[in-house]
């Protein structure tokens, strides 16, 4: 089944995974209904060119693609405004520094993030 979660191509495939899962288990626990939500937070970043995210109780970083559409503009006032909070690590590595104790939490930060990414992408991407 992992497999098969990891190989989801898009929102919909996920969509139709989910109602699949429950159809055959049953009402999801919540480690199911996790796994489900990094999936649909990876196509996310996907479509942002995220590389790589990492994430634990301290904070975590975004790995990006070099080719990612992200505005430097917005990535320079979000760093220059909050400095002990945001940082780059080389041209592609955003770093946070946030407590992030409860998974739930940790997840629920990284897709506000990718919102804010998803506002503040170049024009034409």
């Amino acid at each position: 089944m992992y497999k098969r979660i990891a190989s989801v191509a898009d929102n919909e495939e996920l969509d139709e995974l989910k109602v699949e899962l429950i159809d055959r288990f049953g009402l999801l626990p919540d480690a199911a209904k996790h796994l489900l939500a990094v999936s649909q937070m990876k196509l996310r970043g996907r479509a942002l060119k995220v590389k790589k995210v990492e994430a634990h109780d301290k904070g975590g970083y975004i790995e990006f693609y070099p080719d990612a559409d992200i505005n430097p503009a917005f990535l320079v006032n979000l760093l220059q405004a909050q400095p002990t909070k945001f940082a780059m690590e080389g041209p592609t590595k955003f770093k946070f520094m946030e407590a992030l104790t409860d998974r739930r939490q940790r997840l629920s930060y990284l897709n506000n993030m990718l919102d804010e990414f998803e506002a503040n992408r170049l024009p034409n991407s």
